[in-house]
């Protein structure tokens, strides 16, 4: 039905409102499996409150306080977010925005063009149920914050099960409202952050600032001192260093910019240079807000609870619906909600599209109700919240250089004398090029990391560029057979 669409357009003489009409008919609104028809374009400015709206969100309750419990210290955290946040900027603006614009399509049906249907299928599922582990920590966020009235027990760094009724009410209704309006679409995504990423980022603001009082900060030299030199790691967490914060907060997205995930959200865009608008995110959501929430965690540290904690050698709670509770009251919960909500939503509706990818005949409206019930029941299990700095690199890692071949191909396909869309112009359902540069690449850095105890992050990007090389070469070798 798709490819009859491409006779009709060049038999009939159609109007460009016609043909469009039919288009969106086809591909359900959302044009997954063809290029987005310029009428629908988007202006940079839905891009900026989404993207705003989503990294201004609950992971950064979360992520902030984590940094505290792995000792870094000022200078590290401070200026190797300000680099590590500008390199991811540059990845979305020069990478991802500028392969979206050129060929409009989602991430999961250009890859389907290059690596072949079956090969892609694999894919798709691991990027759909990742994605989906990712939203349900955004929910358990929200949870935390849900929970406050009904004097819910908050889970524990080490928890990972869940650890109550109360608990587990509050996650399904919380996961069920989420998904419902992912399930609306881009559409409906995009308005949800615009009107909600304000609210969250006055609260970010306004936390930190209640923050800043309440540890009796007055001088820009005390609040070098929040951190100064830096600590010991609470226990079960790994000392991180400059780089460890450069390059994580680099490759805390891998998979949307370098992984070439938001293709799926910038071929929306007018023009490539809305890929700026990320900065929006990283730098009000990923600084500020990273920093903010680690002002409250601050503050949670001098607390008789905490220091319970530590006495005992353990890792005090990080929850972030109390944190912000305790600095700016009801308020407070209903941003940690908000903020959960706004980067679930957008995660669910890109597991959606990867589960639709497989399965082409359901509607996008019951495949993003399916990755919201996944993402649901991962939200259930605190693990996933607790250990986000860990899980974030993991997927990054696995799914990022998936994006390389995206990259290689669209930069390099004429110098390396290989086929574009190889898998469609030949009919393959598999291509051994894309597998085996993945496998290898994975492979190798996966157990270097292991191997050699190497931070995952610091392999993230050998391990892509591995991949798009390897791609490349495989790819000479196997069309000249």
């Amino acid at each position: 039905k798709i490819i009859s669409i491409n006779d009709q357009l060049t038999t009939k003489n159609m109007s460009q409102f016609n043909i469009e009409e039919e288009i969106e008919e086809i591909a359900g609104g959302e044009f997954e499996r063809v290029p987005v028809p310029a009428s629908k374009l988007k202006s940079w400015k839905s891009f900026l409150g989404m993207y705003a709206g989503e990294h201004a969100a609950g992971t950064e309750f979360v992520i902030g306080p984590l940094f505290l419990t792995t000792g870094v210290s000022a200078f590290d955290l401070i200026v190797g977010l300000l680099l590590g946040n500008l390199l991811a900027v540059l990845s979305w603006r020069f990478l991802t925005a500028e392969i979206a614009v050129k060929y409009r399509l989602t991430l999961y049906y250009q890859l389907e063009k290059i690596c072949g249907k079956n090969l892609v299928t694999g894919y798709n599922l691991a990027n759909g149920l990742l994605f989906c582990f990712l939203a349900g920590s955004m929910i358990t966020v929200s949870a935390t914050a849900v929970g406050i009235p009904f004097n819910m027990e908050m889970p524990k760094l080490t928890d990972t099960m869940p650890n109550g009724m109360t608990w587990v009410i509050i996650v399904l209704v919380l996961g069920a409202v989420i998904s419902l309006v992912a399930s609306k679409g881009y559409e409906t995504v995009s308005k949800a952050a615009n009107w909600m990423s304000p609210v969250i980022v006055l609260a970010f603001l306004a936390c930190g600032i209640v923050a800043l009082n309440q540890l009796g900060v007055k001088s820009l030299s005390e609040f070098w001192d929040i951190w100064g030199e830096g600590s010991e790691p609470f226990p079960g967490q790994i000392k991180y260093t400059f780089w460890h914060v450069l390059i994580w907060s680099w490759f805390a997205n891998a998979a949307m910019h370098v992984g070439m995930s938001d293709l799926s959200v910038f071929r929306f865009a007018k023009k490539a240079s809305s890929g700026w608008t990320t900065a929006a995110g990283m730098y009000v959501g990923h600084y500020m807000a990273w920093i903010a929430a680690a002002l409250l965690y601050a503050v949670y540290l001098k607390s008789p609870e905490a220091q319970g904690f530590l006495a005992n050698g353990e890792a005090p709670t990080v929850a972030p619906g109390p944190l912000a509770h305790n600095a700016i009251g009801v308020f407070g919960i209903i941003a940690v909600v908000l903020a959960g909500w706004t980067t679930a939503n957008p995660t669910i509706y890109r597991a959606g599209l990867a589960f639709q990818a497989i399965m082409p005949k359901v509607s996008t409206f019951w495949v993003t109700i399916i990755a919201g019930t996944v993402a649901t029941i991962a939200g259930l299990f605190p693990a996933f919240a607790m250990k986000l700095l860990g899980f974030v690199a993991l997927y990054g890692f696995i799914l990022a250089p998936f994006g390389a071949i995206i990259v290689f191909e669209h930069f390099f396909h004429k110098q390396a004398g290989i086929v574009k869309n190889y898998a469609e112009v030949a009919n393959l359902k598999f291509n051994r090029a894309v597998f085996f540069a993945w496998a290898i690449s994975f492979g190798l850095f996966y157990f270097i990391s292991v191997q050699f105890n190497v931070f995952l992050s610091f392999v993230t990007l050998p391990a892509w560029l591995l991949c798009g090389v390897l791609f490349l070469v495989f790819s000479k070798w196997i069309q000249k057979g």
